[in-house]
Order: structure tokens, then C-alpha cells, then sequence
């Protein structure tokens, strides 16, 4: 393998880690699966945090959120602890860093302006010359949030990609085309078919810039992050990528029933509580981030739309490793594929994310190719995103900043001499989410799943090989006594290197 490789890391947002062709569901994504089929993927890799901006601060710092600080969303990533993640590292080797997409190391919806250039009330700050440094990068080009709930901003706001998309003075028309929902409609909430051609749309955006920025730098070590914004709601996928997938043909979850009463009292109050946060913002969380029961009918809509979302971020995958063939750089270029983390997507009767730790919105997809790297590899072993720091660093021998918690997964994809006993999560919720605070802490190992309220001494314990769908709650069960207490111990293991005091929200997220 070259000494010193480029690396090329891709990210979905809100991606379980069953929704591709090679975990056996009726999904389009040809070029995520030849990529599995080329390389190597973890079967049992989980996320730190369940939501977005905890998770990809670990992802960036290798530190788990009550480390790193950002404990929960609206959480900003403070710039040193940023700057001195994987990217920094790598310009210290000698590499050039690039950033293309979604970043959410800041908050986008924030109580004020916070000066940072995600933030929606200080974006304009930062003129259309600005391209980096930030968090380690040196080189960027930001979509602002991107779930378009909300249409692009309007410059002098937003960021590279808004300042494209109006440049021509036709962003509005595609904002009426983008909110415009094709027949037939889907009677599904936040589901629609969207006209906005798929040209303009932010997916299509970040597989172009990911290619220019490739090109730009094939002549060097490079280090880019892709990040795309979807699959994350609303369920919007642009005409026809919206209509690939015939709801009548997806998969629904065997056990789609809320079922609060077998359930710890925390899976009831985060859904039925009332956000403490200021009424413009509690409306958001109240009505986009949250989405009760469902009908089939329904569920089907927005998994079908879901998995259109899904299937043109795989094209832009495709288009992205297709250039760097042509471009010479597939022999020399460690390419990774993950998320953030997932989605429900009615497993349980539930929708979207939040607090109840079920696979389909812990585990995400963990998929490696590159030189070296071997084909047609699984691996089982319980790994976590966290863990992508110390794999980067590892291939371009850099050296980290000081310690964390992120191990590097090269041993385990080039031999089989090493291995894993769990993964771990921890969120620490704030009363802005669901109305009560939570201090939950999980851990996964190949056969159980642990989770604990450490406020209340709650709980709940998951034997994910003979119940594979979490129904039967045995954290009380005296036949699981032993195995509950050596997951106990597993989530008592956590350093003690928690930053005190805690960072306090400057927004929703």
C-alpha cells in the first residue's frame, strides 16, 4: 500500500444501517454495494449520539459527546477542540483538507447570532470569498443545513451552496418547484414529490464540488469530507428519484406498534412532553421533529420516498468514485462510507430520532475500500463512527493531538488479530428536546444491548440474537441478571474525562 495515502470520507445523515442493497432490503444503491462488494463493511457499527451535531463532533475529534461538550444538539463545537481533530492532524502531516456539504459543528437555529458561519443569524458575515479555515479545514464549501423544510437561504445569507443556487436570479422558481408536491399526493406528514430537478438539488451539488475538489487537488495528499444531507426528513426526494421505489413493494418493520406500556417510562415522556425552549422553537420541535403513529399506508410513502432520498445520494457516491478513476487516484485513495446516525422508520410504531435506542436509528453503515483493504469482508465486531479519527490518522500516519476515544478499525479490516467487546453511546438530553432531562448510556456488544437512565436507574437490556427486534425488555429478568451486570460494567468502563461544567445550548440545532 502507498505510504501515504489520500483519504476520501463520505457521509449520509439519518442513514440506518439496513437501508442498502447488500443488507438485503429492496433498495437501489448499486454503488455503495460494489463498494461493499470491493472492500470491506462493518455489520455492527453504531453512532455515539443519536442525533446530528454530538455525533459529528465525535466523528471529527474522536471524543465521546460528554468529553468533546456537545452533550446534545444546539450544542456549538468549541473551534480548539475542532481544530485539533483529524483534519488539523492531517494538515500537520502535509495533507490538504477539504470540507464539502453539510457540517453541523455549529447550530443552525440559535437563539442569537453566534458569529459562526452555520449559524443562520450571523451566515451573512462571512462574504462569498470565504472558503475556510474552520474546525481544522482549510478549504470548505457549506450547505446550511440542508433539509429543506426550510428553502435555501437567500444571499447575502447561507453559504456556497445557496449562493449558487440563486445565483442566476431563478432560486425562487425553484423554490416554488422545490415545495411544489407532484400528484399523487402521499398522504403521508413532511412526504411529498418534489418538482425541483435534480440538478439543483443539494446531493447533486455536493457530488459536483466533491469531484471539482478532487481534481483541484490530485497532485497532492489529500484528506476531503463529502457530507451529504439527506435521507434526513422531511421525506422530499426530487421526481423521479421520488418514485423508484414502489411503496407497495418496501418493507415495513414486523413490530410497527407503540407500545409505551412494555417500554422504560422515558420512551412515553420524551414523546408526550413538552419541549422547554422559546415558542418559535418549540413549534419546530413539536411539529417537525416529531411525527406520531402512522398508518401503513403512511409508512410506506415515507420509506418508499426515503429510499429515493438514499438512491441519488448513491448515484453522487457513484459519480465521485468513478472520478477518482479517471483521475488516476482509485489505487491511491482510502475511500470510507457512514452516517451520522439513523432513523426508525417505524420500528416500534416510532418515526425520525430521539431517545430510545433501538438498531435502526443506532447502527449505521461502516463501509471501507482503498489499497489494502480486502474484499468482500465483514466485519461483526461492535465498532462505533467514533472510531473514524483513529482509522484516518492511522492510514495517513498522523499523529493525534492528545488522547481520546476513538481506536483505529485498520486491524481489523486488514487482519484478524484484533477485536471489539462493545460499542458505546451516551446523550445527555436537555429539557429543550422533550420537556424532562435524560442521562441515557447504552452499550452494544455482537449478542445484547444495554441502556441505562442514570438519574432514575431505568433501564432496559435487548438479546439482539434471539430478539432481534427488541420487543422483550429484560433488563428485570433474573435469568439476565449476570449479563446485565457485565454490560454494566461496560458502561462503567467510560474515562472519567467529562468537561465540567457542561456547555449550555446557544439554540435548537
Amino acid at each position: 500500500m502507498p505510504d501515504r495515502p489520500n483519504i476520501l470520507f463520505i457521509t449520509s445523515d439519518q442513514h440506518r444501517g439496513d437501508c442498502f442493497g447488500f443488507e438485503g432490503r429492496r433498495i437501489q444503491t448499486p454503488h455503495l454495494d460494489e463498494m461493499a462488494r470491493t472492500g470491506t463493511r462493518f455489520s455492527a457499527c453504531i453512532t455515539p449520539n443519536n442525533v446530528c451535531q454530538p455525533s459529528r463532533a465525535s466523528i471529527l475529534t474522536g471524543l465521546l459527546p460528554n468529553t468533546h461538550g456537545v452533550h446534545d444538539n444546539g450544542i456549538d463545537l468549541l473551534p480548539e477542540l475542532g481544530e485539533a481533530g483529524f483534519a488539523g492532524q492531517l494538515v500537520k502531516a502535509g495533507y490538504r483538507t477539504g470540507y464539502i456539504g453539510k457540517a453541523h459543528f455549529a447550530t443552525s437555529h440559535t437563539f442569537e447570532s453566534t458569529g459562526t458561519p452555520e449559524c443562520r443569524h450571523s451566515t451573512h458575515l462571512y462574504g462569498p470569498d470565504w472558503f475556510g479555515p474552520y474546525m481544522g479545514f482549510e478549504y470548505l464549501e457549506l450547505v446550511v443545513e440542508g433539509h429543506n423544510q426550510w428553502p435555501p437561504m437567500k444571499p447575502p445569507a447561507g453559504q456556497h451552496y445557496e449562493r449558487w443556487y440563486y445565483a442566476d436570479g431563478q432560486g425562487d422558481e425553484r423554490n416554488r418547484l422545490y415545495q411544489l408536491a407532484l400528484p399523487p399526493e402521499t398522504g403521508a406528514p413532511q412526504t411529498w414529490h418534489s418538482a425541483l430537478p435534480t440538478a439543483w438539488h443539494n446531493s447533486t451539488w455536493i457530488g459536483d464540488r466533491t469531484i471539482e475538489y478532487l481534481r483541484n487537488h490530485k497532485d497532492e495528499p489529500f484528506c476531503c469530507w463529502a457530507s451529504f444531507p439527506d435521507p434526513h426528513h422531511p421525506f422530499d426526494a426530487p421526481d423521479p428519484w421520488s418514485r423508484m421505489h414502489d411503496p407497495a413493494e418496501v418493507e415495513l418493520p414486523p413490530h410497527r406498534t407503540l407500545d409505551l406500556d412494555r417500554r422504560p417510562w422515558w420512551h412515553r415522556a420524551s414523546l408526550e412532553g413538552v419541549p422547554d425552549i422559546d415558542p418559535h422553537l418549540r413549534k419546530i420541535r413539536e411539529e417537525y421533529s416529531r411525527i406520531l403513529e402512522l398508518t401503513d399506508d403512511q409508512l410506506r410513502q415515507i420509506t418508499a420516498n426515503y429510499y429515493g432520498m438514499i438512491s441519488l445520494i448513491d448515484h453522487n457516491v457513484g459519480r465521485i468514485l468513478i472520478a477518482l478513476e479517471d483521475l488516476g487516484l482509485a489505487e491511491n485513495t482510502i475511500v470510507i462510507f457512514t452516517a451520522d446516525h439513523g432513523d426508525w422508520l417505524g420500528d416500534h410504531g416510532l418515526i425520525l430520532k430521539g431517545p430510545m435506542m433501538y438498531d435502526g436509528l443506532l447502527r449505521v453503515g461502516m463501509i471501507v475500500r482503498g489499497p489494502g483493504v480486502p474484499a468482500g469482508k465483514v466485519v461483526d465486531d461492535p465498532v462505533s463512527t467514533i472510531d473514524v479519527k483513529a482509522t484516518i490518522e492511522d492510514y495517513a500516519q498522523a499523529q493525534a493531538s492528545g488522547p481520546d476515544h476513538s481506536r483505529s478499525l485498520r486491524k481489523l479490516i486488514e487482519t484478524d488479530e484484533d477485536s471489539r467487546d462493545f460499542a458505546y453511546n451516551e446523550w445527555d438530553l436537555n429539557a429543550s428536546r422533550c420537556g424532562v432531562a435524560l442521562f441515557l448510556r447504552t452499550v452494544r456488544t455482537k449478542t445484547h444491548k444495554l441502556t441505562l437512565e442514570l438519574e432514575s436507574g431505568a433501564g432496559e437490556l435487548y438479546d439482539l440474537v434471539n430478539d432481534p427486534h427488541e420487543v422483550d425488555n429484560l433488563f428485570d429478568d433474573p435469568g439476565s441478571a449476570a449479563i446485565r451486570k457485565e454490560l454494566e460494567g461496560m458502561i462503567a468502563s467510560r474515562p472519567d474525562d467529562a468537561m465540567e461544567p457542561k456547555l449550555q445550548p446557544v439554540g435548537m440545532a
